[in-house]
């Protein structure tokens, strides 16, 4: 488990393998975490395993490649999760142009209180939709969670306080030929 107080620069957690990357800012910081960069560009490159969590803004190119990691942080700019092929990324904040382009495994969730997801995702390779069966809610909310627990996040504490309100702010993306192979469907149909 790797602990830093404070902002770190570009390629944070690439090649990561296991363990456990937790970026904050220090306990003395008034900033809103979410309003922030706290880790540079080209973050979780190429990932396989583990997981970061950082309570505050990612650069550019964060999580291409990622394979297999697990992620929690508050907000990305351009090309997020580009070419990702596993792994878990939740993005608690707006995105930048060209979000999930050639994505073709793993699964993102991304809050979007100002609905403007949609002028910033490639759906060439995905689909995504609103969070639609209590399993993915479970999975989601609980990541969410671990990020309030590992980083004190005050946006995720504020996120969680009103669960109802967030769930619909929520796009889910998933690789579209990923859909039919899942273990749970996305949606789950009436009874």
């Amino acid at each position: 488990r790797l602990e830093v107080f404070g902002d770190a620069n570009d390629y944070v957690g690439k090649g990561l393998s296991g363990a456990t990357i937790v970026v904050r800012a220090p306990t003395s910081s008034t900033l809103p975490s979410q309003d922030n960069t706290i880790i540079g560009n080209t973050c979780l490159y190429g990932a396989t395993a583990g997981e970061l969590f950082a309570a505050g803004q990612a650069g550019e190119r964060f999580g291409v490649r990622n394979s297999g990691a697990t992620t929690v942080l508050e907000g990305c700019g351009a090309n997020g999760c580009e070419y990702m092929t596993g792994g878990t990324a939740v993005i608690l904040g707006s995105v930048g142009d060209n979000f999930g382009a050639g994505m073709t495994g793993g699964m993102a969730y991304i809050l979007d209180q100002d609905d403007s997801f949609r002028a910033h995702v490639n759906d060439e390779t995905i689909v995504f939709d609103r969070v639609r069966s209590p399993y993915w809610e479970a999975q989601l909310k609980e990541l969410i969670e671990a990020h309030y627990a590992a980083t004190g996040s005050l946006h995720a504490k504020r996120l969680l306080a009103d669960w109802e309100t967030t769930l619909t702010q929520i796009w889910q993306v998933c690789p579209k030929e990923m859909v039919k192979r899942l273990e749970n469907p996305l949606i789950e149909e009436a009874a």
